[in-house]
């Protein structure tokens, strides 16, 4: 079912850093986002708050998109631990910060998985940009699918919110050019709680502050720029429309286009359909105009070389 909220333009956008900290910001800014449990004992964690699975590589810098979500939720107090190109075979992997207090935030990585495996051809790339060594096949197919499962798996309690342009672009139904199929969106598949689409900085800060005020992530429905799952015939409240996703896109009045090298504008004084001017009718157009005279000019290029030394 695919439904929409209907709603009153809202003001400005709150400021990301009016939210007041968590009371876990007394420990301090990590040097590097924690991944394993020996690096959170270094920082005095005995849990995260947030816990980042991304299928990239772990790089300080803000090209990579966890590593800057990652330190955007630091700056709000949050203690984030990152999980980086797990081993997707089995959860055991996904268990090695263990449960997060908050929710798992799951991503593909900076590109769609299906675009960063397989080429147009759908032939297997020889390598992977964000990965050390540019070595391929670290992460698997429908990353954001195969990670949320598993984190599933290892914490059937924990809230799982998946995000990235994978999830971005795949939260409708869609078509899938690798299968040549029409899939259905990813929310049922990975079975997360909710899915955060685009840039998704002020919606994840929002999210996270609601959810540390005690809010259940069930009940969180009017976060704008999420997408979630509701029971068929039932509307999340009375302000929200179900629209029939066949009509959405339904075209209307179709107006042909002028037409850009018609000698006499669109449609004509006389109401006819324009076209290219007829012969007659250009040569008595061309009757008062002056004549042109064409003058032919002629350049010179002179070449200055170098004196050449004996």
């Amino acid at each position: 079912m695919t439904s929409t909220r209907i709603e009153a333009p809202c003001g400005a956008p709150r400021s990301l850093f009016s939210y007041r900290k968590y009371w876990a910001s007394r420990f301090g800014t990590a040097p590097f986002l924690p991944m394993s449990p020996a690096e959170m004992d270094e920082l005095g964690w005995d849990s995260c708050d947030i816990i980042l699975v991304t299928g990239d590589a772990y790089i300080d810098h803000p090209s990579f998109g966890m590593a800057l979500i990652g330190r955007l939720l630091e700056a709000q107090g949050f203690r984030v631990g990152i999980i980086s190109q797990p081993d997707w075979l089995s959860a055991s992997a996904f268990r090695v910060l263990g449960k997060p207090n908050l929710f798992f935030g799951v991503t593909a990585g900076n590109m769609d998985s299906m675009v960063n495996r397989y080429t147009a051809d759908r032939k297997p790339r020889s390598d992977d940009a964000y990965t050390p060594n540019a070595e391929p096949h670290r992460r698997p197919d429908h990353a954001v699918v195969v990670y949320a499962q598993r984190c599933r798996e290892a914490f059937p309690g924990a809230n799982i919110v998946i995000g990235s342009i994978e999830a971005s672009l795949r939260r409708i139904a869609h078509y899938d050019y690798w299968s040549d199929k029409v899939r259905r969106s990813v929310l049922p598949d990975s079975k997360a709680d909710l899915l955060i689409f685009g840039s998704a900085e002020r919606a994840i800060v929002d999210l996270a502050h609601r959810l540390a005020a005690g809010e259940s992530i069930a009940g969180i429905r009017d976060l704008r720029g999420t997408a979630f799952m509701v029971p068929r015939g039932q509307l999340p409240g009375s302000d929200w429309a179900e629209i029939d996703s066949t009509e959405v896109d339904t075209p209307g009045t179709l107006v042909r286009h002028p037409d850009p090298y018609a000698m006499t504008p669109a449609g004509g004084p006389d109401g006819k359909e324009a076209g290219c001017a007829s012969q007659s009718s250009g040569a008595a157009g061309l009757a008062g105009q002056p004549r042109t005279q064409v003058i032919q000019m002629q350049f010179q290029s002179h070449l200055r070389m170098p004196k050449l030394d004996r």
